[in-house]
């Protein structure tokens, strides 16, 4: 393998002994490790001539001062401006694919595997687009002035990549090519929208990133720009050399000190996967009139004759220009204000970006504490040359080492991620109950295995505690509500030995309109940072318009009710508290058999609502459950006639079954539920798959 292709990959070297029976019984074994860093040296000569030909022994580094073993030098050449391609690599010459066929769906950056030299001599330019941060006609002109440089101004040693924040995760929409034709069809794309269904209209463009309540999760809109940025940065990293990174935003208002913490977490990244961040102001050159335009109402006070409104006016728009300056020059790019030709950003970026050499070594400061390893470059021999390289870095951290912004962000980072952390095991069950004409409490139990959590000693009792974060999208992208959450689980010696065979459960709630969502929730142990992902789509139907069948809620089935004061379920809801968690009856809770396998000793509890939006009194109903054997009905319980017990607010009228399944042999059945209306002669049938355990 070439030294080359050695400055990609992160080497861990364990020292072992060769038999540990060998080893006397009370001698230790130590291990160490060692972490392989490269530097991208960029070395000219007082004309600004990149000087070739230098090794090794050239170079002397140091890392806080210690003198560090250079492992490999690779010189990667680079072709000025207007120069010809690197032999071998002329795009015009390669084969390349209809024009109509779309680019393959992508969740990472392709890594080269070894031997393969893709991106040697190349150029790596990304194009980064936040729809979400851009009104549409800076969308439109950012996307057609790199659709211009694609067309027009792109290099032979050219590699570019399209990264697009959309509907909340961070999507790669084209990996490095030089292919103009499938650049060209990403980016009308993103012009045009998507036609994920086919029917020959492109879908409605992503809408907003993050939902627009006052909910915890949703407190810095910009903090979540950023944490996309860092997430895509770091989707870099393994991708050796240099890279640039052109980031296309309408501004960016840093707003208090928790905004500050990401910038300096995304220019961390940004730094340690040599990555440069050029960032491109999407308005162009603007000329505001002095007392606002069109789009807002005419301002009152002196301020408007004294000249004072048009100069906060001024200042406001500088300093949003501000943070996309600090991005670009903490990390060794450029920023392009108030031009309206956006792709001369691209081009700039690109001409920035000269030959330089992949110095890499292995650091010998190993502790995984997040601090600033300063370095040091300079040439031996008495040669002089201009240098410009990275002045440090900041180490990995170890999750035991995170800070609590540290913590928040690897939750946010995973929430963003299209490829999903799925460390722990989860499952989900959301289930629907009509509230009033038009909103739906939507209940959601997340279960994970007991044996999943890190249990922890801590002032003297054991404890876990799990970390929740999830995002509720409409059908459009558009987030519609959110939960940050805490699960503290306190346990005894009893409950804590229980964890090894008994499930911990997670309960939150949403109030919904009737339509089509999506629901991504991770949950992460606090002690160990696993993290678990699940997402699911559902559909909240509008019963309203139900006529044909009997309108009823979805079917709750659980073989547990439990006190609302249990430590191992405490419900989290995110509802007024004069709404009524219907799943509560007299003071004890329903929990919900996420995964429905009920043990034969149990009894099995059914719970729905059935709806008379019409009705002052209550209609008469009758309802029973069966158990099925494929196409043979093994079990069914007598009838259950409900004549009372319409709530007059919700109009709903609650079913409750409870069933013995001592009598069923264990194995798999279909659960069917029917409810029956004999006055208005409707029914309504609900199937599903249970497992019965002894």
């Amino acid at each position: 393998m070439s030294a080359y292709l050695r400055g990609c990959v992160v080497i861990l070297i364990l020292l072992t002994t060769l038999h540990a029976q060998q080893q006397p019984p009370d001698k230790p074994i130590f291990r160490s490790s060692s972490l392989l860093i490269v530097e991208t040296v960029t070395v000219k000569d007082k004309e600004g001539r990149p000087i070739e030909g230098l090794s090794a022994k050239d170079f002397t580094l140091t890392e806080d001062g210690e003198p560090q073993t250079i492992s490999f030098v690779e010189f990667q050449r680079l072709p000025g401006p207007g120069a010809g391609a690197p032999a071998g690599a002329d795009p015009a010459e390669a084969p390349r694919p209809p024009a109509t066929v779309p680019p393959p769906t992508q969740t990472q950056i392709a890594v080269p595997p070894p031997g393969d030299t893709r991106y040697r001599d190349r150029r790596l330019i990304v194009l980064y687009f936040d729809p979400a941060a851009m009104p549409p006609p800076d969308q439109m002109r950012a996307y057609t002035n790199a659709l211009k440089f694609v067309d027009s101004q792109m290099g032979p040693a050219d590699l570019l990549a399209i990264i697009a924040f959309q509907r909340g995760a961070v999507r790669v929409r084209q990996d490095f090519t030089d292919n103009r034709a499938l650049l060209r069809e990403v980016l009308q794309t993103l012009i045009f929208g998507d036609d994920q269904d086919g029917d020959g209209v492109p879908d409605p463009l992503p809408g907003t990133a993050f939902g627009q309540d006052e909910g915890e999760f949703n407190i810095f809109n910009t903090d979540r720009q950023l944490a996309a940025l860092q997430t895509a940065v770091t989707m870099l990293q393994p991708v050796p050399g240099q890279k640039s990174l052109i980031y296309f935003a309408s501004g960016l208002r840093l707003n208090g000190t928790d905004n500050q913490a990401q910038l300096r977490a995304t220019v961390n990244a940004a730094v340690r996967a040599n990555v440069a961040i050029h960032t491109i102001d999407a308005r162009g050159l603007v000329a505001t009139p002095p007392l606002g335009d069109a789009t807002r109402p005419s301002p009152g006070g002196i301020g408007m004759f004294s000249g004072r409104f048009a100069d906060t006016m001024a200042t406001n728009f500088q300093r949003s220009q501000d943070s996309l300056y600090a991005l670009a020059k903490d990390t060794g790019g450029r920023a392009m204000f108030d031009y309206n030709d956006l792709s001369a950003g691209i081009v700039q970026a690109a001409e920035s970006m000269t030959s330089y050499y992949l110095v890499g070594y292995y650091s010998s400061h190993t502790a995984a504490d997040g601090r600033f390893r300063r370095v040091r470059v300079s040439l031996n021999g008495g040669l002089e040359a201009d240098l410009v390289y990275r002045q440090g870095y900041f180490g990995e951290k170890a999750y035991a080492k995170f800070t609590a912004a540290d913590k928040e962000r690897q939750l946010e980072d995973a929430l963003m991620l299209e490829d999903p952390i799925t460390d722990i095991p989860m499952a989900m069950e959301v289930n629907y109950f009509q509230l009033n004409r038009a909103q739906y409490f939507v209940p959601v139990a997340v279960k994970i295995p007991g044996s999943e959590l890190a249990l922890a000693k801590r002032g003297g009792a054991q404890r876990t505690v799990i970390d929740f974060i999830g995002i509720v999208k409409d059908d459009y992208g558009y987030t519609i509500q959110n939960v940050r959450d805490k699960l503290d689980i306190r346990l005894n010696e009893d409950t804590a030995a229980q964890l090894t065979t008994r499930p911990i459960q997670y309960e939150t709630g949403f109030t919904l309109l009737p339509g089509k969502y999506v629901l991504k929730l991770l949950a992460r142990d606090a002690e160990t940072g696993r993290i678990g992902t699940y997402q699911a789509s559902f559909t909240v139907p509008n019963l309203l318009r139900e006529e044909r069948r009997v309108p009823i809620s979805t079917i709750v089935l659980g073989s547990q009710r439990v006190p609302l004061t249990d430590s191992l379920y405490t419900v989290k809801q995110k509802i007024s508290a004069d709404d009524v968690n219907p799943l509560v009856f007299d003071g004890q809770k329903l929990i919900p058999s996420v995964t429905r396998v009920f043990s034969r000793s149990r009894e099995l509890h059914v719970f729905l609502q059935a709806y008379q939006r019409t009705a002052t009194v209550t209609q008469p109903l009758v309802a029973f459950v069966s158990f099925y054997r494929g196409q043979v009905k093994v079990f069914e319980t007598p009838p259950l006639a409900v004549s009372d017990g319409l709530d007059p607010r919700t109009k709903a009228v609650p079913l409750r079954f409870s069933l013995s399944l001592a009598e069923l042999p264990p194995g798999q059945y279909d659960c069917q539920v029917t409810v029956l209306d004999p006055t208005g002669q409707k029914a309504a049938f609900w199937q599903a798959p249970i497992v019965l355990v002894p």
